[in-house]
């Protein structure tokens, strides 16, 4: 009688079923490192050599550059190799950042050998040389001798390599996040100050330099007509005094729009009580300053809030508004509140985003609060930086 039993080799599935899908891509993995390694260890030698053999010559550090960033594109196809066959998740390093004026091939060389994503990846694929054609043989052989063990082999081993991976080719998250970051806030500081000087230039040549001009030329007519015409002479030059009285208005206007003296004089408080007073919406000031901050964060702070008045004014339709600054911890902090229609949205192209951006520029920020309908809350923070010293004639 036959019996119905299962038997063991019933019950056990092939070797070939415990090789799982993702067992196979790194067995694939482990086999095409060595190979890679070697191709790539071989492209390193001869950029070293050829590179320091040059040296000595105009053309070596070129060739050094153009090696480095061979090797980061090389190493952003190795990611991408890791994340499709070993499911590694590893970000991107950050780009190579220069600034608007270094465009060009020298500052392109220059910030490429010193690059540290370049001379990480060659470090990879010479360190892990040795260990890839160690991982290569083992599983080469497995494949046809030890295929019960090879799931665990590939498992072990491949971890090995995400950790040379990760270590290696990853972004050195804290120090690359804040390189990116200064050097984006420098663009942005150094592109701000050009449009303040731009601006500057614009209006004394469209005001105050253009109605000088118009002084001088009606100051000349009165000169001639001074023993001809000593009536309209005297006319023209009351006219000319009022020309001068407007000529000296525009230039106070443009000396407060790049510092105002009551700033320097009397510090954030006052300032922001003056803007407040010329604005068409009526505000209130509270400040809860015990002590002045440092200059630039005093002045950042001053154009930020005169700005978000501005917008006030212009957008909100509000009735009134508020503006409270005060020190939390080694911040400063600037919050601009108004009952108007809300809706303010920094990604609407408002000025809010450029804000943002100068904000961030000395690791401070923008949060907005505008639901449609308002009321609208504007809160500003900036680091605290303490006062070093006060200009001469100023006051504490």
């Amino acid at each position: 009688m036959t019996s119905s039993a299962p038997r063991e080799t019933d019950r056990l599935p092939p070797p070939r079923a415990a090789l799982g899908q993702q067992t196979w891509r790194e067995i694939a993995y482990l086999l095409t490192s060595w190979p890679l390694d070697v191709a790539v260890l071989w492209y390193v030698a001869v950029w070293l050599f050829a590179g320091v053999l040059l040296s000595l010559t105009l053309i070596g550090l070129p060739v050094l550059a153009a090696g480095l960033a061979g090797l980061r594109a090389i190493g952003r196809w190795e990611r991408e190799r890791a994340r499709a066959l070993l499911r590694l998740d590893i970000d991107e390093p950050s780009p190579l950042h220069r600034s608007r004026r270094q465009r060009g091939f020298f500052p392109w060389m220059w910030s490429t050998l010193k690059d540290p994503v370049g001379w990480r990846t060659a470090l990879l694929f010479v360190v892990r040389l040795p260990w890839a054609l160690f991982a290569f043989v083992v599983v080469f052989v497995s494949l046809f001798v030890l295929w019960p063990l090879l799931p665990w082999l590939a498992r072990w081993m491949s971890s090995v390599d995400r950790a040379l991976v990760r270590v290696l080719l990853s972004p050195s998250d804290e120090l690359e996040r804040r390189i990116a970051e200064l050097e984006s806030g420098r663009l942005t500081v150094t592109d701000t100050a050009s449009a303040d000087l731009r601006r500057i230039e614009r209006d004394l040549h469209d005001g105050a330099q253009a109605r000088l001009v118009a002084l001088a030329m009606e100051l000349g007519l009165a000169k001639e007509k001074l023993t001809e015409d000593p009536e309209t002479a005297a006319r023209m030059v009351e006219e000319a005094h009022g020309e001068v009285k407007l000529a000296l208005q525009e230039l106070r206007d443009l000396a407060r729009g790049i510092h105002p003296a009551v700033l320097t004089d009397r510090g954030l408080g006052p300032a922001l009580s003056a803007v407040a007073s010329r604005s068409t919406v009526p505000v209130r000031v509270t400040d809860d300053l015990g002590e002045r901050p440092a200059p630039a964060i005093e002045g950042i702070a001053y154009f930020t809030a005169s700005e978000l008045l501005q917008n006030v004014s212009k957008h909100s339709a509000a009735r009134q508004a508020t503006v409270d600054i005060w020190r939390a911890d080694n911040r400063l902090m600037l919050q601009v509140t108004d009952d108007g229609r809300g809706g303010a949205d920094p990604a609407a192209g408002s000025g809010l985003a450029g804000l943002a951006e100068r904000l961030a520029a000395v690791d401070g920020l923008l949060a907005v609060h505008s639901p449609t309908g308002g009321p609208t809350t504007i809160t500003a923070e900036l680091p605290w930086r303490e006062r070093t010293g006060t200009r001469e004639g100023s006051r504490p």
